[in-house]
């Protein structure tokens, strides 16, 4: 592997870096740093989130920078003001050791009047965030015509987020002499159009391959019913008690909201979005940081500033609609060259849209089964017992009450003193454990194995016959009609489902022959009935249901009378319409409580 020695950095550079512990480069640094440090050729770089995309175009930048210009020198564009600092701190370390160079951070949030005094004692770089720097501009308070290199940071995900119009306004208004670099983690059209109207024959740089993501990050999704959505993320928590991650959430309510329920169940956790102000922003990561907070609740845009390389997991609350946002969402985690663990937790709707994200990701992403109480309490059990081995013994502090300890405990065997310390530790948890439901769900190939194994199982055919809703037909009709076409009653009748011209029932198999003999040459309402065996096996939704159980004549709540065009009752009164009977609904206060609740 080669070394930084070789890549043609100044001892003052590999001494800053030596210091932070850089040892050998990554391949976005090995194959970038020695192409711009020539600075003669604007550059396109992909890589992954995490293989030390800063350190790949600051290290050169910084070795291009003519400290006695007082002049902003290099423009960098970021996507958010978090990862706007973390460069800006990141440049401040590698050039400790080169004097007077003077980095200053430009992002909302902040006092812009203090920012611009910054910047008038003399800047040679400025990292920005496109919508504050914009606002300098139109204040007039920036001059970017003398910039000599301008670097896009997170490209895609400035895109992503709405800034292409600013990008455009402050690329008309640099110099048309500069060098661009553009960095990026995917390259959508987008990001190709940029390249396109603003870089001249760019070299480009691809580590991996485009549009996938980092071979260290395993892949996991849990199947759960939505309800259970909360919880089934505390599973995942206790059972693994090291974890040090990040939860992505959709919405900023939704991350506020989670966090909330965390802190209140009594986890580790805070949030971070965009309704947070800067200085709410800074305290959450500064405690994420330094590991005081275990779990930080996230918006996609409001992590983007994260760069922590030790993530153990990255737990998807819901997954993203788009697939840059996976790609960088599970970034966060295995950087460095570490390992990480990625996690969605899915319903089965969710199921393609995982599909998808494995094709074009080339990745696997296993299912894993919700870990139930017991596995839960074993796993916490494990931990606690590794921390009490691992524990550094402080022989003076505890030596003076040791005979004291001895005294109140003679009494107690080895054994008893175990069980007594776990107990006292795990009563609580164990307790919110014990009978705790299993919260999986099956897949939908898993489900239709059960019901394939359940149709060769059963004691009941499955039937077709040619009439259904729109003939007028519910399921106390239904039963009626075979009833008095063939004597079976409803009692031995399972499941039905009506369907527009046509419906299925289960019928126990000592009476198939009966109803096959009893509707044969019958003629309902001018029709002549139709009904064989059929292969088909009930499924969920899609028609009116029954379940053997229910009485004889209870309505199902979905009967075929709610639904299509009126018609006429048993006694021969007319039926309400669906469109009636839903406007009566509609106007009742249970409805109106029920739809506010649903906003």
């Amino acid at each position: 592997m080669n070394s930084f020695e070789n890549l043609g950095l100044s001892e003052a550079i590999l001494g800053a870096i030596k210091e932070l512990g850089f040892v050998n480069p990554t391949p976005i640094q090995e194959k970038a740093i020695p192409v711009l440090l020539e600075g003669r050729s604007d550059f396109v770089g992909l890589a992954q989130t995490g293989t030390g995309k800063t350190a790949a175009y600051g290290l050169p930048l910084l070795e291009l920078i003519e400290q006695d210009v007082k002049l902003p020198q290099a423009l960098i564009l970021s996507p958010t003001r978090e990862l706007g600092i973390q460069i800006a701190d990141d440049l401040r370390l590698f050039s400790k050791n080169i004097l007077n160079l003077n980095v200053v951070n430009v992002y909302g949030g902040a006092s812009i009047d203090d920012q611009i005094r910054k910047l008038r004692r003399g800047a040679h770089v400025i990292v920005a965030t496109p919508g504050r720097l914009l606002d300098m501009i139109r204040r007039k308070a920036v001059d970017l015509s003398k910039i000599e290199y301008l670097i896009l940071d997170e490209a895609d995900e400035m895109l992503n987020m709405g800034f292409k119009e600013d990008i455009d306004v402050i690329l008309s208004s640099t110099s048309e002499d500069k060098l661009t670099w553009l960095f990026s983690a995917t390259m959508p059209a987008e990001v190709r159009r940029i390249a396109k109207n603003y870089m001249t024959d760019p070299v480009e740089v691809t580590v991996g391959k485009a549009n996938t993501s980092n071979v260290n990050i395993e892949h996991q999704y849990y199947l759960m019913n939505n309800r259970d959505r909360y919880n089934v993320l505390k599973r995942v928590v206790d059972y693994y008690p090291n974890i040090f991650g990040i939860i992505f959430c959709r919405t900023r309510k939704e991350t506020q909201e989670v966090a909330e329920l965390l802190m209140k169940d009594g986890y580790s956790a805070d949030a971070l979005h965009g309704d947070l102000s800067q200085v709410q922003r800074d305290k959450v990561m500064r405690s994420f940081k330094n590991k005081t907070l275990q779990l930080l609740v996230a918006t996609d845009v409001a992590a983007r500033g994260i760069d922590v390389d030790d993530l153990t997991h990255v737990i998807h609350y819901n997954l993203p609609d788009e697939l840059e946002f996976y790609t960088h969402r599970s970034g966060r985690t295995a950087r460095a060259g570490r390992s990480g663990i990625s996690i969605a937790l899915i319903t089965p709707r969710d199921e393609r849209k995982v599909r998808d994200l494995s094709k074009k990701l080339n990745v696997e992403f296993a299912q894993v089964k919700v870990p139930g109480g017991e596995e839960v309490c074993e796993r916490q059990l494990l931990h606690f017992m590794n921390r009490i081995k691992e524990v550094d013994i402080e022989e003076n502090n505890i030596e003076t009450y040791f005979e004291a300890i001895n005294s109140e405990l003679n009494e107690l065997s080895r054994e008893d003193i175990i069980k007594k310390f776990v107990s006292l530790e795990f009563n609580r948890f164990m307790d919110y454990y014990k009978n705790t439901p299993d919260l999986n769900m099956k897949s939908s190939t898993q489900k239709r194995a059960q019901r394939a194994s359940e149709s060769s199982d059963s004691n009941e055919d499955r039937m077709f016959i040619n009439v259904g809703i729109k003939d007028g037909i519910d399921v106390p009709r239904l039963l009626t009609l075979i009833h008095k076409q063939c004597g079976v009653r409803g009692k031995n009748i399972g499941r039905v489902d009506l369907k527009g011209v046509f419906s299925f029932f289960d019928v126990e198999k000592e009476f198939t022959n009966d109803i096959v003999k009893g509707f044969a040459g019958a003629v309902v309402g001018g029709r002549s009935i139709r009904i064989e065996v059929s292969g088909d096996r009930p499924t969920s939704g899609g028609g009116d249901s029954h379940r053997k159980g229910r009485p004889r004549g209870e309505r199902s709540d979905r009967s075929g009378s709610d639904r299509g065009r009126g018609g006429s009752d048993r006694g021969g009164n007319k039926k309400e319409s669906f469109r009636d009977r839903k406007r009566k609904t509609s106007d009742s206060p249970r409805y109106s409580e029920r739809k506010k609740r649903e906003a």
